[in-house]
């Protein structure tokens, strides 16, 4: 029987240059190809369906499209993908249609089409404001773009808005942190997500840093970064409710529960996850790879686990921290209450009963605690 979803993700792998820190599935080309992504969702969505894995269920919940840079498909895309998975499918008054889009490639055409299609929230990487940084990243919008499409935005009838920041960047580069988290405060957007800089492997950042070009900033760098926004967004009414997320009341992103919940979810593109317990698969990274195995008739699978007992209990804690909801004590054993007292001690919690939820300085060392919490497990 197969496993209704109500949460999907679709990617749209294109971007016009590939940041230095980007190691995503992503295809680097100046206008995206709607026509080329178009038919290769379609055949994939032929594919689950043959499959018998996922259903889409008759009304979605949320429907999440990411990348690359959906708004580099242009102002047609988002009417091409409903009527791929069905207009009435899309037409509840609860749903959460959100689509990410970069400064430079959201024009007024874009958002006012995009509006009408049915997305009602907008994501916009503006990643900093600090116009030597964004060189350095790669990114093709100046200091005054996020607020620019962040005007087109609302002139569209789109408000339910989200802007995405990083930390943690090299010293070198001096970038003013506090500055940045005052130009997120006066967009006045009712939803901020931080990012950690992460080294990845095979990127030019990487590169650099094994030449020993680049510097990774330090813990203790990384750590008051992010207690800095942890107080300053917090003092501006934003609710702290994932480690990496804040939103002014009722504007939490509903799609990323689906994924710290344990629900089920459908990803369709290249590099896409899709989840259905106990499975959980991916799809392939490499987009001419996907779209030539999607045009064969074939699934895009490039792998899939079985998630088991151990496997499924240590995800229940990490997920389970991660949010502002935190875990039932109830669910604790001896032993693992044990562990949470010491965790009150050491100032990591915000608070134990009903439930176990870490404060800011508990989910800087959130991997730690849920190892440490999950090994206190009965098996």
């Amino acid at each position: 029987m197969p496993t209704q979803v109500s949460s999907v993700y679709v990617h749209a792998p294109f971007c016009a240059r590939r940041c230095n820190y980007c190691d995503f599935a992503v295809q680097v080309r100046k206008e995206g190809d709607l026509e080329g992504w178009r038919d290769a969702i379609a055949g994939e969505l032929r594919a689950v369906q043959e499959e018998g894995l996922f259903a889409l269920a008759p009304s979605l919940a949320t429907l999440y499209v990411g990348g690359g840079t959906p708004s580099l498909l242009g102002a047609g895309a988002m009417s091409a993908l409903a009527a791929l998975l069905g207009p009435e499918r899309l037409r509840a008054p609860h749903l959460e249609w959100t689509a990410e889009a970069n400064p430079e490639s959201l024009t007024t055409e874009v958002a006012e089409q995009w509006r009408r299609a049915g997305v009602n929230r907008l994501s916009l990487g503006a990643q900093t404001f600090h116009g030597p940084t964004l060189s350095w990243m790669g990114r093709m919008h100046g200091p005054d773009g996020p607020a620019r499409a962040i005007g087109i935005a609302r002139e569209s009838g789109l408000t339910n808005l989200s802007v995405d920041l990083m930390f943690g960047l090299p010293r070198r580069l001096e970038r003013d942190w506090t500055a940045d988290l005052e130009g997120v405060l006066a967009l006045d957007v009712p939803h901020v997500s931080l990012y950690g800089l992460t080294v990845e492997s095979g990127t030019p950042l990487a590169r650099a840093v094994v030449a020993g070009k680049e510097i990774p900033v330090d813990d203790e760098m990384y750590r008051d970064e992010y207690l800095l926004a942890v107080e300053m967004l917090g003092a501006a009414g934003y609710e702290h409710y994932e480690v990496s997320n804040f939103a002014r009341p009722g504007f939490a992103s509903r799609h990323n529960t689906a994924y710290w919940d344990g629900s089920a979810y459908l990803g369709l593109g290249n590099g896409s996850h899709s989840y259905a317990d106990p499975v959980r698969r991916w799809n392939l990274a490499d987009w001419d790879d996907y779209r030539t195995t999607v045009a064969a008739g074939l699934l895009p699978e490039a792998e899939r686990e079985e998630i088991g007992p151990t496997e499924r209990g240590l995800e229940r804690v990490w997920l389970g921290l991660r949010t502002g909801e935190g875990l039932p004590v109830e669910d604790l054993n001896h032993e693992q209450r044990q562990r949470v007292a010491r965790w009150v001690t050491e100032g990591w919690t915000a608070s134990v009963e009903p439930r176990v939820r870490l404060n800011a300085q508990g989910w800087l060392l959130l991997d730690r605690l849920a190892v440490d919490l999950d090994s206190g497990a009965v098996g």
